[in-house]
């Protein structure tokens, strides 16, 4: 296995390790405002929320790693403590991607990108019309993590507001999750997304407790068909379904082709002799 010394790199090789390693990363779309009304929007991958009740949101505008420079959301914030985050989708990730380009103080992002500015009701920062959600924050503290190139700047925003738009609503008026088609960031010029053809659930061991890995029959434990992750959905049981169990790999090869399809009882029945 390769180990990696922070302080014996560079601030570059550091950050391209953490940030293909840390993947995928939600990304934050932040529109601000300074002490005159000058309206900024930049998207940040150091991002996420941290808290229900309070409404918590945090991301963080690193300095530059090139040259230790701040940017200009940050000053914003400093200045204004209020900040529109909106989330990020398919539809619009090649503008929120213009929109981090370094444009020049006074440059409106809105504008350059393409984006809907839309009055909030509660602060001075826009909503962006197009982000399929957007949160009407207070910021109530900016952590400082440092002083040189990379280091990063807390900003810890309460929820305020939450404007979602309706088109990415189930019918029980939540977002659904298949229709947000929401997308991440990865490492260098990479993001993924999230739609209906690559989600999958897995169900909570919250309600009832599974047995475990360690009470798995030898003969499904010890299989050389199963993966980790085959083994851990038949762990999230609470008793055995039987008493005896194949060791037969064809068995377990058609048994794998249930769990892949999340069919979990199935495949259990069909192990059992």
């Amino acid at each position: 296995m390769k180990t990696v010394i922070p302080s014996e790199i560079s601030p570059v090789q550091l950050q391209t390790i953490m940030q293909t390693a840390i993947s995928p990363r939600p990304i934050a779309l932040a529109s601000t405002v300074d002490k005159n009304g000058t309206i900024n929007l930049s998207p940040f991958s150091f991002f996420n929320m941290f808290s229900t009740v309070p409404p918590i949101l945090i991301f963080s505008p690193s300095r530059r790693v090139r040259d230790n420079t701040t940017k200009h959301t940050l000053e914003n914030v400093l200045e204004v403590p209020e900040v529109v985050i909106g989330t990020v989708n398919f539809p619009i990730v090649q503008q929120i991607s213009l929109a981090s380009t370094e444009y020049d103080g006074g440059v409106n992002e809105f504008i350059k990108a393409g984006l809907t500015m839309k009055d909030a009701d509660l602060i001075q920062p826009k909503l962006i019309e197009e982000c399929p959600v957007n949160f009407e924050c207070k910021v109530l503290e900016v952590k400082h993590l440092g002083d040189q190139g990379g280091a990063g700047n807390l900003v810890i925003c309460e929820v305020q507001k939450i404007h979602i738009r309706e088109e990415y609503l189930n019918e029980q008026g939540v977002p659904d999750q298949k229709k947000l088609d929401m997308v991440a960031r990865l490492g260098g010029n990479w993001y993924s997304r999230n739609n209906e053809n690559n989600l999958f659930e897995v169900p909570k061991p919250l309600v009832t407790k599974g047995i475990g890995f360690n009470l798995l029959p030898d003969e499904i434990k010890y299989s050389k068909i199963f993966s980790g992750n085959d083994l851990g959905m038949l762990a999230n049981v609470e008793v055995l379904p039987g008493e005896a169990f194949h060791a037969d790999e064809n068995i377990h090869q058609d048994a794998q082709k249930l769990l892949l399809e999340n069919k979990i009882e199935e495949a259990w029945k069909l192990l059992i002799r």
